[in-house]
């Protein structure tokens, strides 16, 4: 079976959620504690395997691409400082994977991007990765679905159980359980409501894909919104061949694209963080008094 190494990263929307913020600045740059959102995505990728990354960008996005590259001047200037540990962080940066630029060609949906890094990823199994969220998990969530491919040679996408009553919030699947943390899936429901929803796993941002996606998302005519979507694409492929979910485990999932999951990203990684643990938390507790 071929080794999957190569992730495609959608980041050419507009973020309209977070404006007037990212009017000017991509919605993936936004700041968790010290590090912007793209970099958590990046680093669960190569934590998992990954050694070739596909940012599929849009207009406005050149900040995406000038954090991911060297900054010389920047290095120099601090090295000439004296913050030798600021200098390998920044050039560990671009050290992460190797990186390839695609600009997004074709209608609006989340299914366009993934074929326009078509021509990069030729005949391969790869990676899908949101660039505006992600799922801490030990081993990380990539990696666990990467192993359900590798046993089972079919497309696999991430799962998290939620509480019924929020379902109508998600992408849902109805599923059969195979062995331990693994499903098959044989539909997905978009935001039903929880009296019609067929299970409580959640299926959404990761994704193993195998190269007979880019066919039927071809074919695709605009769904929802008039829009391409990646799942209509899935859909298609469950007729031909299964698809299996993995409930990932030991994972929270930070939706750093909503204010609300971005404010609670910054509380939860400020809380980690052994210099700004004991002040930070002594903020909050002053604020709740």
């Amino acid at each position: 079976m071929q080794k999957i190494t190569k992730a495609v990263i959608p980041v050419a929307g507009y973020g309209t959620r977070f404006l007037p913020v990212t009017k000017a600045q991509p919605k993936e740059m936004l700041p968790v504690v010290d590090k912007p959102i793209i970099q958590y995505v990046v680093e669960e990728a190569v934590a998992s395997g990954i050694t070739d990354i596909i940012l599929v960008t849009g207009a406005s996005k050149r900040a995406v691409e000038d954090h991911f590259d060297y900054n010389y001047e920047l290095q120099s200037w601090l090295k000439k400082q004296g913050k030798d540990k600021a200098r390998e962080e920044i050039k560990k940066i671009a050290d992460l994977a190797n990186f390839v630029y695609v600009r997004q060609k074709g209608p609006y949906g989340n299914g366009t991007p993934i074929l326009c890094a078509r021509e990069v990823i030729g005949d391969e199994p790869f990676v899908v990765l949101w660039g505006d969220e992600f799922i801490y998990a030990k081993p990380p969530r990539a990696k666990q679905c990467i192993e359900v491919y590798e046993k089972y040679g079919d497309p696999v996408i991430s799962g998290i159980k939620v509480l019924h009553e929020n379902v109508s919030k998600y992408g849902i699947a109805e599923v059969k359980h195979i062995e331990k943390n693994i499903y098959q899936v044989f539909s997905l429901v978009e935001k039903p409501d929880p009296k019609d929803a067929p299970s409580d796993l959640a299926t959404h941002g990761c994704y193993v894909l195998t190269p007979d996606i880019f066919p039927e998302l071809e074919k695709l005519g605009p769904g929802k919104g008039g829009e391409i979507w990646l799942v209509d694409a899935i859909k298609a492929l469950m007729k031909k061949r299964p698809v299996y979910t993995c409930q990932v485990e030991n994972a929270t999932y930070y939706d750093t694209g909503s204010k609300i999951g971005w404010l609670k990203a910054n509380v939860d990684f400020a809380l980690q963080n052994a210099e700004l643990k004991d002040e930070f938390l002594q903020i909050l507790k002053e604020k709740l008094k």
